[in-house]
């Protein structure tokens, strides 16, 4: 029992990073741009991973909360594991990160946010979106896109949906035996039915065997193109949207 007891202490996880010399920071730097860099960015300012360089990350509050999910990723999102790395390497990897928080990447966006969430009203953003419990459901939850996408990756999803498509809203194509229509959003399916929610926001279930045809729409996005939007309008846009970042 006393040895068991001695195991535990050995592998649990301390909670404070024990490597945060500079030759740690320095590899855990190099360690980042080989495995992190390509989703977070070369400088934590964020891309089809989350923004790094700010002062506080909201999942990882502390060390030990940061060294957990590279350890373990983060389930359901697109944050996978990082079984390859030993856990020196992800302390490295951990320091480094806790070194972009000193820049707050968010400064310099040009345009008006205010103009940016009046914009987003009035273009019926949120009959698809939510922004603080109020909205729609056929798109992603936007209450921390702005901690989550740097600027640059919001304005190509404004003008260009479908190149930065949000993995679990796969738009598909219903039709029934009986001649019935549906598109919307895929929610489940397993061998014997498929669920969606449809563009008028309502649940629909359907056994395969009424379906003459199920089509996955890759690469389509709901989502219209604001492309036609004036340069202004789009920077104000961009930077309400960059705002979002889960402040009450």
């Amino acid at each position: 029992m006393c040895c068991a007891v001695a195991l535990s202490a050995q592998i649990e996880t301390p909670q404070r990073n024990p490597y945060t010399a500079e030759a740690d920071v320095a590899q855990g730097k190099r360690i980042f741009q080989g495995h992190c860099a390509g989703c977070h960015g070369p400088g934590g300012e964020g891309g089809r991973g989350a923004i790094l360089a700010r002062p506080k990350l909201t999942r990882a509050t502390d060390d030990a909360a940061l060294f957990q999910i590279l350890k373990d990723g983060i389930p359901g999102t697109e944050m996978p594991p990082a079984p390859e790395l030993t856990n020196h390497e992800k302390w490295q990897v951990a320091g480094f990160v806790k070194t972009l928080g000193r820049v707050d990447v968010s400064k310099g966006i040009p345009g008006n946010a205010s103009r940016g969430e009046r914009l987003f009203g009035s273009t019926g953003c949120l009959k698809c979106h939510t922004v603080k419990m109020k909205g729609g459901r056929m798109g992603p939850d936007l209450t921390e896109i702005g901690a989550r996408r740097n600027a640059a990756y919001l304005r190509e999803a404004l003008v260009a949906p479908e190149a930065s498509f949000p993995e679990g809203f796969m738009e598909v194509r219903l039709t029934t035996r009986t001649g019935e229509y549906f598109t919307g959003i895929l929610l489940s399916e397993d061998t014997y039915s498929v669920q969606i929610r449809d563009l008028s926001d309502r649940l629909r279930s359907f056994w395969r065997q009424e379906l003459s045809e199920y089509r996955r729409e890759r690469g389509r996005s709901p989502m219209p193109s604001y492309r036609s939007l004036s340069p202004a309008d789009l920077d104000d846009l961009v930077a309400y949207l960059a705002s979002l970042r889960g402040e009450s």
